[in-house]
């Protein structure tokens, strides 16, 4: 019995508090307050930033340094949070992060890749593409309704596909006009040795601003030429239509890169809006009086349209694109990940 007690006592709990003490030490370490970040002046303009990350986890851990053995805090993920990112690491990128949103209260913290995804890799991947803030149908505005389905179908399809259909376009191909050109700052159209001034290239002074006007194309369905009016101050745009004989009709314009169907007089166009997603119009063309009637427009939300061009109906309800979803932007040397889509209309909805 004695012999029995000395090895009982012997192997009692010198080691295990030792080793529980170092564990409790090692716990202690890694756990990190908001004073244990370097304080760094507040990110006070967007634009400013090289990339943004997102998160669909509810809460997150800030790094002290980008290494996962350095002390960590973990907070609740905020609808109202943002995510600045500065610099990209093996594991980690780092972020310029404001306390309760507070800018005189900002902080560096490294966050890991694992837990964002950093808007250059950002994809369609679990995005709603049917969600949509608004739509026009025949004159009648619905705010209520938030999906696409009523109209039609939105679904991502390979590049493969996209690339395949493109074989399929139906859109009008516009030519450069010989006889539009541009002589010292203003676009002139000569016929018969006659020139008719079309309009101003740049610096035109308007109520609204400074405008300029890029030269698109003539398109043979609609005996116009196009150009691309721009706003230098506000950033806005249209696509605007001549008859260098007649001026300008206010009656016929787009906000986007218009994509003509002859066969059935359509105009539509697809482009980006300056609030939120991007926006896609069908209009009616009439010969006659040369105006259009806007049949439907939507605003998506989930997806931005990338080079409006490269848009194309390949039949009278299916239109192909290229796009990014919504918060995707390049950073750096860093590309965004570009996707395609296929809009399907229902066969009956004009």
């Amino acid at each position: 019995m004695a012999v029995s007690l000395a090895i009982f006592i012997s192997c009692h709990p010198d080691g295990k508090k030792a080793e529980i003490a170092q564990t409790d030490k090692q716990i202690k370490k890694k756990l990190a307050t908001f004073a244990d970040f370097k304080k760094i002046k507040g990110v006070d303009n967007v634009q400013d930033v090289p990339f943004q990350l997102f998160t669909k986890l509810d809460s997150v851990r800030f790094f002290v340094a980008p290494n996962k053995d350095a002390a960590f805090i973990k907070i609740p993920y905020g609808k109202l949070d943002n995510y600045y990112g500065f610099e990209e690491f093996e594991d980690f990128y780092s972020i310029h992060y404001s306390i309760e949103n507070n800018i005189s209260n900002s902080i560096e913290a490294f966050v890991l890749k694992s837990e964002f995804t950093a808007s250059f890799d950002l994809t369609l991947k679990a995005v709603n593409l049917y969600e949509i803030r608004s739509s026009t149908y025949m004159d009648k505005s619905d705010f209520k309704d938030k999906s696409f389905a009523k109209y039609g179908t939105v679904q991502e399809v390979t590049s493969d596909e996209y690339n395949v259909a493109l074989q399929s376009k139906v859109d009008e191909v516009f030519t450069k006009n010989p006889d539009v050109k541009l002589k010292g700052n203003n676009w002139i159209s000569s016929e018969n040795g006659q020139e008719q001034k079309i309009q101003q290239y740049e610096n035109l002074e308007t109520e609204d601003g400074l405008l300029s006007y890029r030269y698109i194309g003539h398109s043979n369905f609609l005996g116009l030429e196009i150009f691309r009016e721009e706003s230098i101050d506000t950033n806005n745009s249209y696509y605007v239509f001549y008859n260098p004989k007649e001026g300008f009709s206010m009656d016929l314009f787009t906000s986007g890169y218009p994509h003509i169907v002859p066969s059935i007089n359509r105009v539509s166009s697809v482009s980006n809006n300056n609030d939120v997603g991007s926006d896609f119009l069908v209009a009616q063309y009439l010969p006659e009086s040369k105006k259009q009637i806007n049949q439907l427009y939507v605003n998506f939300t989930g997806f931005k349209f990338g080079d409006e061009r490269k848009a194309f109906w390949i039949n009278h309800d299916t239109l192909y694109a290229e796009v990014y979803p919504t918060n995707s932007a390049p950073a750096n040397s860093k590309k965004q990940k570009a996707a395609y889509i296929k809009i399907q209309l229902k066969s009956n909805i004009f």
